[in-house]
């Protein structure tokens, strides 16, 4: 893209400003008496063509005033990126509300979740921790009818899965308890290969309890994120952008459909680091679900041992000086409290 002089950038910022505010096309006189610029609206109209010809902005077909084109987002969140600060008032309250949660995984992604989309005004996204290697620390064995047994099984970094067994034979809950009893001792912290060369040293029911057990530890290792929480639907769809263009619309039929959504997460994520933030405007030509909107995206969680994704997701005209620094916290607040959670674990 064409270099920008100092003069245009600051009409392009401040037009982005102005337009986020207020979903209307910008006029260059209205920009010279809002901002009180010390030029005359005929110099800033030509600098709004000249913008618009090096395709930072658009012209409505029926407006004489200009809107952001994806460029133009582009340039105005790298400022946003560099600049941005939550308010210290906001993250006073943001803290507390986490201080008073119960330590609870769940709990953490659900307030993570409700902050998000209240701070923001999109839809929040969150995945839970998902542990880079998977590790095994407990199990719990019910019986439930007959043959089947419920297994609950909780990994290290706080996953939980649940699977019900079909046995070979019906047996009792007190050997099942026994059993239970017996492979917490020899499996925890123990990785999946690991627990393969460990079978041949229990008896034929716990062989065959830690058959299924490794079976459901690979598919979680596979999986490409833990379980997902979203909030805030209703902030967007009463958006201009959202209630009257059918392709916004469609990008929100995302969320009758979430594995494509989980897996949207999981592979804009893929290439960044813990702490590391990212922003998609218009799906950046990679993902056509997106193209009329825009996704702020950070990971979280401590490296190498768990880490998750949080996001927001909204209209191109998001409030990025307030969506960008909400988001950088919260993925800070929740980094701490993951290493605080597997730290204590440990001792």
């Amino acid at each position: 893209m064409p270099e920008l002089s100092e003069r245009q950038r600051t009409i392009l910022v401040l037009l982005i400003r102005d337009y986020i505010e207020t979903a209307q096309p910008v006029a260059s006189k209205r920009l010279v008496e809002r901002f009180r610029l010390d030029l005359s609206s005929a110099t800033v109209r030509n600098e709004m063509s000249a913008l618009t010809e090096m395709g930072y902005l658009r012209q409505p077909h029926t407006s004489a005033g200009r809107v952001p084109a994806e460029e133009g987002y582009r340039v105005f969140v790298a400022q946003m990126m560099q600049k941005a600060e939550l308010p210290t008032s906001v993250q006073n309250t943001i803290s507390h509300q986490f201080f008073q949660a119960r330590p609870d995984v769940e709990q953490w992604m659900t307030l993570a979740a409700s902050v998000l989309a209240h701070q923001s005004q999109g839809v929040s996204l969150v995945t839970a921790p998902h542990a880079e290697t998977i590790r095994f620390k407990h199990i719990e064995l019910i019986s439930t009818q007959g043959r089947q047994v419920l297994m609950v099984m909780v990994m290290e970094g706080g996953e939980v899965n649940q699977q019900v067994l079909t046995l070979a034979e019906p047996v009792t809950q007190e050997r099942l308890s026994q059993a239970a009893a017996r492979l917490n001792s020899l499996l925890v912290g123990l990785s999946v290969e690991a627990i393969t060369n460990i079978s041949s040293r229990t008896d034929a029911l716990e062989q065959d309890i830690i058959t299924l057990l490794v079976q459901d530890m690979k598919r979680v290792s596979e999986s490409t994120s833990g379980e997902f929480y979203t909030d805030g639907l209703t902030n967007v769809l009463g958006e201009p952008e959202f209630a009257e263009s059918d392709e916004a619309r469609w990008a929100m039929r995302l969320f009758e459909e979430r594995s494509t959504l989980q897996d949207l997460m999981a592979r804009a994520s893929t290439n960044s680091s813990v702490g590391g933030l990212q922003v998609l405007i218009g799906g950046e030509g990679g993902w056509e679900e997106l193209r009329q909107c825009s996704m702020v995206i950070a990971r979280y969680g401590a490296p190498g041992l768990a880490t998750g994704t949080l996001g927001v997701l909204g209209p191109m005209r998001m409030s990025y000086a307030r969506t960008i620094p909400t988001v950088r916290y919260v993925a800070g607040l929740l980094s701490n409290l993951v290493n605080d959670s597997i730290t204590s674990e440990e001792r």
